[in-house]
């Protein structure tokens, strides 16, 4: 599956950049450093002012990508979301047990993130952690609405949406199939925040994943 992810070419909503930073080695450095930045130092301390000097760059050339570091972190969770719904994708085309779909799909979403190498300017488990860590963030704002009405978040929609399709396909009279889709997604970030930071009030460790117990809870929920 990695290798034909390799091939795949994730597209982003063109109104979250100014211009496409994959199509270029200093938009794909961009990427790759503001992702080692914002793991490294939080994205409350993160400026573009900082990024420019870790790329040895103008602060105005990294502006000539994104307008501002909100716009930033929003393609990289939309890379994020995008990837994830590749990898879901790919791991269920052909399995016809809605039982062991909805599983891989969990799996997938739930799992313990690990560099794949695919794309060698995205670090995908710093940016696992990114997504941990400040997520919430881009949804979190007075501007929701508006970024909803512009479609900033609609691959993280078409991930959940792609569990409550399969969720419905095991059990169409569960009348709560997109609460628990969402919740699932939402509490897979959660647990894996609370494993690192607040590790008294859940079971896990570390090196734990947390797939065994969304899986237990989603089937005993809907079976």
């Amino acid at each position: 599956m990695q290798h034909i992810l390799s091939n795949i070419k994730i597209t982003i909503n063109e109104k979250l950049y100014v211009k496409d930073p994959e199509t270029s080695d200093l938009g794909r450095n961009i990427l790759k450093n503001s992702i080692e930045l914002i793991d490294k130092i939080g994205f409350e301390a993160f400026t573009f002012k900082k990024l420019g000097e870790q790329i040895q760059s103008n602060e105005s050339s990294i502006y000539r990508y994104f307008e501002n570091k909100h716009k930033l972190l929003m393609y990289l969770s939309s890379w994020y979301w995008s990837w994830m719904e590749y990898r879901i994708i790919f791991a269920t085309a052909n399995v016809t047990d809605p039982i062991q779909k909805l599983e891989k799909a969990i799996q997938i979403v739930t799992e313990n993130i690990s560099e794949d190498e695919a794309t060698p300017y995205i670090n995908e488990q710093l940016l696992n952690r990114i997504i941990i860590e400040e997520f919430t963030k881009t949804m979190r704002t007075k501007n929701v609405d508006d970024e909803n009405k512009a479609g900033f978040f609609l691959v993280y929609k078409r991930v959940i949406n792609r569990l409550v399709n399969i969720i419905e396909e095991i059990n169409p009279n569960y009348a709560y199939s997109k609460s628990l889709a969402s919740t699932i997604v939402e509490s897979a970030l959660h647990q894996q925040f609370l494993k690192e930071h607040l590790k008294t009030i859940t079971n896990f460790s570390e090196k734990d994943c947390s797939s065994a117990f969304f899986i237990d809870l989603v089937k005993k929920t809907i079976l």
